[in-house]
């Protein structure tokens, strides 16, 4: 399994120095990547008293690929993996160039993970449509997929038109992994047609056996197997025990985890050493 660090958004602070000494600590303990949680606007929950969403106002966040234009300059062989990018909020030729930037400039070490979001409040500053995220978003990873693979293209789609012309320049190896993150039935179905992986939520139980069992049958119906895709899974460390740690890396090896990132966020720690010390706990723990 390949073990990764959520980077800690809401406690990141501003200091770029200590983004730095991050990074390179986490990088410097031999994890395989760093993973960004997105977040573009936070609602301001006095005019929301009903807010039950996860982040708000308050919850600081960088811009996950700008983010990793920074850390790619500063390491030099973690992979970068966004966990996930909100992609229908956002333009997908504009996605298309940041991310081939990134890629690039870090020499092909950019993963891109794409959900549909659940925020409506961000759909609406960036002047997308909420309503149908999920239709859209397949014809965004077709439409990344060829930008990043060829010097020209026309492309005619129900929500994308690009006549003759292309990104300049491409990513490394023409192409970047794309994930998926979500449960529903739909997504399944994308990931076993064009995922290269799934970002799963959620404790290695019954209900996520269910999933994956699913998602083996409908791979099964596009030629593929399991053993085509990755699948990803965040441990958050707050409430959990060593025993509990181990006990969930077990049981998500089982289930058929192929990588699996450590989230130390919100858990009252100093940023950047209580994260670091907690990282280095963490595989302490799981390489005894």
């Amino acid at each position: 399994m390949r073990i990764g660090a959520v980077f800690p958004q809401t406690e990141a602070g501003k200091d770029s120095g200590a983004i730095k000494d991050y990074a390179q600590a986490v990088e410097s303990m031999d994890l395989d990547h760093i993973l960004a949680f997105d977040h573009i606007l936070g609602a301001n929950t006095r005019s929301r008293p009903e807010w039950k969403g996860t982040y708000q106002l308050k919850d600081s966040f960088y811009e996950p690929l700008v983010l990793f234009g920074y850390i790619a300059g500063i390491t030099k062989k973690i992979e970068l993996a966004t966990g996930v990018i909100i992609l229908p909020q956002r333009q997908t030729a504009l996605v298309a160039k940041q991310a081939a930037t990134v890629d690039l400039l870090s020499n092909g070490r950019l993963r891109l993970g794409v959900g549909i979001g659940w925020n409506s409040v961000e759909y609406e500053a960036l002047g997308e449509n909420f309503t149908n995220r999920g239709k859209r978003s397949e014809e965004q990873v077709e439409l990344l997929k060829a930008l990043w693979s060829e010097e020209s293209i026309t492309f005619e789609g129900k929500y994308h038109r690009i006549t003759d012309a292309g990104l300049n320049p491409l990513p490394f190896k023409k192409s970047i992994p794309i994930w998926f993150g979500g449960a529903h039935e739909l997504v399944l179905k994308r990931i076993a047609k064009i995922g290269d992986g799934w970002m799963v939520v959620g404790k290695p139980d019954d209900s996520n056996k269910i999933i994956i069992d699913k998602l083996t049958g409908y791979l099964k119906e596009e030629n593929r197997s399991i053993d085509d895709i990755g699948i990803e899974s965040v441990i958050s460390l707050k409430g959990l025990s060593d025993k509990d740690i181990e006990k969930e890396i077990s049981d998500w090896s089982e289930l058929g985890a192929t990588h699996f990132s450590v989230n130390t966020m919100n858990n009252g720690m100093q940023f950047p050493d209580d994260h670091i010390k907690a990282i280095s706990k963490f595989l302490e723990i799981i390489r005894a």
